[in-house]
């Protein structure tokens, strides 16, 4: 019979909508697989939460650069001015920074760490007594006139002295400051005497043929003070208090101790 051959063949209704249901979960499964190793995978972050910046290194510190010698000159008028117009009834000469061929770096070779502060140089000289004056500005820390021992041979050498004589350097004081002089030694030319101190802001060089000119040239430069002995305490007498029976009493109270 024909008729039902047909019918067997023709797919019902129902079987067409099942095969769509399928093919629908089959897409659905395929777009919630899991992604490929080339996919890249989102990080998880928790709501109100921000991602962490990678630092940055912070830059190391910079080391503070040594002083190095000053091989220029340039005008210090405070300086010139602490040098005097006249002295012992001679003109003092005091030329410009452009009219001598020194520098504070070529004076400050011979003073070793404290010579690489030197920052400025002031010359003068007189003629006739002889005497030569080298007056430095020291930049930083103020500098002890003790701390120029060590290069007092070599500062000689400079202005002059053959021969390097540490010993012949000494420990004075002028018009009360404190200086190192040297002259009356075998390297010195004779009757010439040098001077050396610091005031610690400056540091001065003299040499001169005249000991009168030289001294009066030191008082009126700033400089160090020599420093005050501390006095003494004299010792506290104790007497002895005897008895009218002739039995010795304890000692009386002391004086106050008084300055020698």
């Amino acid at each position: 019979m024909p008729t039902h051959l047909l019918a067997a063949a023709r797919p019902s209704w129902r079987a067409v909508a099942a095969g769509l249901l399928l093919t629908m979960i089959g897409v659905g499964a395929c777009s919630t697989a899991e992604p490929g190793p080339a996919s890249p995978t989102p990080l998880a972050t928790h709501a109100g939460t921000s991602s962490t910046a990678t630092p940055i290194p912070s830059t190391p510190p910079t080391a503070t650069p040594e002083p190095t010698p000053r091989f220029t000159n340039q005008p210090d008028p405070q300086l010139e001015a602490l040098i005097p117009a006249t002295i012992v009834g001679a003109r003092v000469q005091k030329p410009g920074p452009s009219e001598f061929g020194m520098t504070p770096g070529d004076v400050g070779i011979n003073f070793g760490d404290v010579g690489l502060r030197f920052e400025s140089l002031v010359v003068a000289f007189v003629e006739k007594p002889r005497l030569s004056l080298f007056a430095v500005r020291v930049a930083g820390a103020a500098v002890d006139t003790a701390e120029l021992r060590p290069y007092l041979a070599a500062a000689g050498r400079y202005v002059g002295i053959n021969g390097l004589h540490p010993e012949a350097w000494r420990a004075a004081a002028v018009g009360g400051k404190r200086v190192w002089k040297r002259g009356d030694d075998p390297a010195t030319l004779p009757g010439t005497t040098l001077y050396c101190w610091s005031s610690g802001q400056y540091v001065f060089l003299l040499t001169g043929s005249s000991d009168a000119a030289n001294m009066a040239m030191v008082k009126t430069l700033p400089g160090q003070p020599v420093p005050t002995p501390t006095p003494r305490p004299s010792p506290t007498p104790h007497a002895s208090a005897t008895t009218s029976g002739g039995v010795n009493g304890s000692p009386s109270a002391s004086s106050s101790p008084t300055a020698s």
